[in-house]
C-alpha cells in the first residue's frame, strides 16, 4: 500500500486539484486516480472557509463512497456541518457560514443531496485510521498512543479537537497540550488541524495542515516514503493565524 495523506482542504478545491497533479494523479471523468494506485487519505476539514466547499464535498464524496478510491477521518468542521445538515442548532460561525452560502444557493434538488451525501461520508467514517501496512495513524487533530483502539467520547473529542484543557487564549483559541512530545513509538501520527507555516515534526508525528485556506500551502504526506509534496495557496495570506501551542 502507498498512501498520499492530505491537510486539511477548507473549501480550497482548486488548489486540491493542483496538489493531485503535483503528487502524479491523473483526472479522469472528473476523479483523480495514480497510475500506481496510491491511495488518497483525507485528514478532515474539507470544507469551510475556503471558496468551494460544495465542490470539495462532491469530490471527497466521489472519492471515497462511490468509487472507494480514498480514505476519509472527519474534522471538527466536519461534525459542525453534519449536525448542521441534521436540523441541530449551531452557530453558523467560524467558516460554517461560508459553506452555509453556497449550500443555501443550490436548488432544492441539489440541496438534499449534497446533504444526504455529506452525511452519509460522515456517518461511515472512523474516527481514525489505524494503516498498518505503512505504520501509520491518520486522526484529525491527532491522538495519543493510549487512546489508539479506543472510540469512546474521550477519543472523539481527541481526534476533533486535539488535547485541550478546557481553558482558553485571550484571543479565544483554545488552550492545547502538545500531546506530540509524550509520542514515542515508532508508529507515524499524522495529522492537522491547526494551521502550521511548515509541517511540524516531533518524534514521529507530523501535522500536515498547512494553512491553505490562510493563504500558504495544502500539503500531502506519501507514505511509505515519508515525502512531503505542497502546492502553493490561491487564497490571501493572513499570518496571524499561523500560531500553535503558545
Amino acid at each position: 500500500m502507498k498512501v498520499d495523506i492530505i491537510g486539511d482542504v477548507h473549501g480550497c478545491y482548486n488548489e486540491l486539484i493542483d496538489l493531485f497533479k503535483e503528487l502524479g494523479y491523473q483526472i479522469s471523468n472528473g476523479l483523480p486516480y495514480h497510475p500506481e494506485k496510491r491511495i488518497p487519505a483525507f485528514l478532515g476539514d474539507i470544507t469551510d472557509r475556503g471558496p468551494n466547499s460544495i465542490k470539495s464535498i462532491e469530490l471527497v464524496y466521489r472519492m471515497v463512497v462511490t468509487e472507494k478510491i480514498a480514505y476519509y477521518v472527519p474534522g471538527n468542521h466536519c461534525n459542525k456541518l453534519y449536525r448542521y445538515f441534521l436540523g441541530n442548532k449551531v452557530q453558523v460561525t467560524h467558516g460554517l457560514e461560508t459553506t452555509v452560502a453556497e449550500f443555501e444557493a443550490l436548488s432544492d434538488e441539489k440541496q438534499n443531496q449534497i446533504r444526504d451525501n455529506f452525511i452519509t461520508l460522515y456517518e461511515q467514517a472512523d474516527l481514525y485510521l489505524v494503516l498498518p501496512e505503512v505504520n501509520a495513524v491518520i486522526a484529525h487533530a491527532g491522538i495519543r498512543d493510549d487512546l489508539i483502539g479506543r472510540y469512546d467520547k474521550e477519543v472523539r473529542v481527541f481526534v476533533l479537537y486535539g488535547d485541550i484543557t478546557g481553558d482558553k487564549h485571550d484571543d479565544g483559541r483554545p488552550v492545547r497540550r502538545d500531546w506530540a512530545q509524550e509520542h514515542h513509538s515508532d508508529r507515524w501520527i499524522v495529522y492537522g488541524h491547526t494551521p502550521v507555516r511548515t509541517p511540524r515534526i516531533v518524534n514521529k508525528t507530523i501535522n500536515i495542515d498547512t494553512g491553505c485556506v490562510f493563504g500558504n500551502q495544502l500539503t500531502a504526506y506519501r507514505l511509505p516514503e515519508e515525502k512531503l509534496v505542497s502546492v502553493p495557496s490561491n487564497q490571501p495570506y493572513i499570518a496571524e493565524k499561523f500560531k500553535y501551542f503558545d
